[in-house]
């Protein structure tokens, strides 16, 4: 309890938000950990800008779930607008690893996203009729959006036309890339952005 008859909020009734710290600074303010039991907004922040980063980051992880992917893609209307059972699977991979590694899965989560942001990106400049691909510093925003996304395809993509299920793939993926493994396939995907904008440097 954080005050004397204040009640308490953990988010699905079940895991703490109030002792975790986002280690990278430039990040604090584009993750939102702030108390709820179902991190839902209904799309208040949709029209309005940079009010994101007012939307809880397991919302965000859950509506970068959901997108279906590209046109004519493999994954396309497989979890759109399905937004329960996307808060089904993320509470479900979050129970795998409080089981597994005996850690606050939310905290997994940020430290997760803090690996998988990318500092560097590439942009075109079309200058005399000849294209240039310039190396750019990306906004936190960006970069916690960027590192979602990796870590939604790197799941929907491992667990596709697989035996394993999605819980267990986001569970695994989720603590390889908060431990900043190199086989995280979202570290792979930062890494690999990253050289690609060192080279246009």
């Amino acid at each position: 309890m954080s005050g004397k008859g204040a009640p308490e909020f953990r988010l699905f009734g079940t895991w703490d938000t109030t002792g975790i710290e986002v280690a990278d600074k430039s990040l604090g303010r584009a993750i939102s950990l702030r108390q709820v039991v179902m991190p839902v907004t209904y799309g208040r922040s949709a029209l309005k800008r940079f009010n994101k980063e007012d939307a809880h980051i397991v919302e965000r992880l859950a509506n970068k779930m959901m997108h279906f992917g590209k046109r004519y893609a493999k994954n396309t209307g497989r979890m759109a607008g399905k937004k329960m059972r996307t808060f089904n699977t993320i509470k479900a991979a979050f129970t795998i690893i409080e089981l597994k590694t005996g850690r606050n899965p939310v905290e997994v989560l940020v430290r997760a996203v803090e690996h998988s942001a990318p500092n560097e990106d590439t942009t075109r400049i079309v200058y005399g009729g000849t294209v240039y691909h310039v190396s750019v510093d990306v906004s936190p925003m960006r970069r916690v959006d960027l590192a979602l996304k990796f870590i939604a395809d790197g799941v929907r993509e491992s667990s596709f036309s697989n035996p394993r299920s999605m819980e267990e793939y986001l569970a695994d993926h989720l603590v390889r890339a908060a431990d900043n493994s190199p086989d995280a396939p979202s570290v792979k995907r930062k890494h690999e952005l990253e050289r690609i904008a060192q080279a246009s440097r």
